[in-house]
């Protein structure tokens, strides 16, 4: 038996136990099947083919190395045991087989050195470069006037830190293709960007208003006249067991107010009142539940 017929002749003996396997159990690989294992493929054989290999046939081509091919009728049946139509139809499948793997090579041979070029050209290590700016969406006014705090996220590594420039913007590089970061403002909710490279022309991110800190902000400048419109509407805007804390630039220090005191502070018209900076709150249902400030 040549090669290419040998080749040929084991593929169909694999593709043979694959379909005797798919509704019987015996060993993965032909040769290692046993007396039971032979009887129930003689049975499988004849109820599906109505065709039947005597053992003495099986030990012949399938227990040990061939020196020639069966008779075409036995390799025709066999190849419609595994749903092709005869032997010839189950080798060109094989051939198509053979000549995807020659193609694959091939391609590989050829793809592989301008794969290496273009790595060289562009850089394995070129770095990607990001850059935001960040505008009120109310106002639609670039946000420069406060700044931004910046929050990297890496993924299995600690965050990065950032501010925002004079002129409202972050400008960032990484090797990544994307940059996901956490942008935090006293007067705007709190947001998290995903932007991948790609998509980096649109450079503008509008941060949502945060009503409760300006409200807060409007307030502690002194800008009401009206001081006991003032209180009420303070009132409704803390919950009465609202948590509060100031704490202090020079000291680790922390000052606990009641919500009479912290609305104390904010309703009494004095030089201080303008000082006043909100540094972080939590809401829940509609009041100020939580609440970190500092007199600056």
């Amino acid at each position: 038996m040549n090669k290419e017929d040998a080749y040929y002749f084991n593929e169909l003996k694999k593709a043979v136990a694959v379909s005797f396997l798919k509704h019987h159990s015996a060993p993965d690989s032909i040769k290692n099947w046993k007396g039971e294992d032979i009887v129930l493929f003689q049975e499988d054989l004849l109820n599906k083919m109505k065709a039947k290999v005597s053992e003495k046939w099986f030990y012949t081509y399938f227990k040990n190395d061939a020196d020639k091919l069966p008779r075409i009728d036995m390799l025709n049946m066999l190849a419609q045991y595994v749903e092709f139509k005869n032997w010839h139809a189950f080798k060109q499948s094989i051939g198509i087989t053979i000549e995807k793997k020659r193609f694959k090579k091939r391609y590989l041979f050829i793809a592989f050195p301008i794969l290496v070029f273009a790595l060289m050209y562009f850089g394995i290590d070129k770095e990607n470069e990001f850059h935001f700016c960040f505008v009120d969406d109310v106002k639609n006014q670039s946000i420069a006037d406060i700044v931004l705090d910046i929050k990297v996220l890496q993924t299995q590594e600690s965050p990065l830190y950032f501010k925002t420039d004079s002129l409202g913007c972050f400008n960032y590089k990484t090797k990544t293709d994307f940059v996901k970061f956490v942008v935090q403002s006293p007067y705007h909710k709190t947001d998290t960007i995903l932007r991948y490279i790609d998509s980096n022309s649109n450079k503008t991110v509008k941060l949502s208003t945060d009503d409760y800190a300006l409200m807060l902000h409007y307030y502690s400048n002194g800008k009401v006249k009206d001081w006991k419109k003032h209180k009420v509407h303070l009132e409704g805007l803390i919950a009465n067991d609202a948590q509060i804390y100031q704490l202090f630039d020079s000291s680790i220090g922390v000052e606990v107010f009641t919500k009479e005191e912290f609305i104390r502070l904010l309703t009494i018209p004095t030089q201080n009142l303008k000082h006043v900076q909100v540094l972080d709150k939590t809401v829940r249902n509609g009041q100020i539940v939580k609440l970190k400030f500092i007199v600056k």
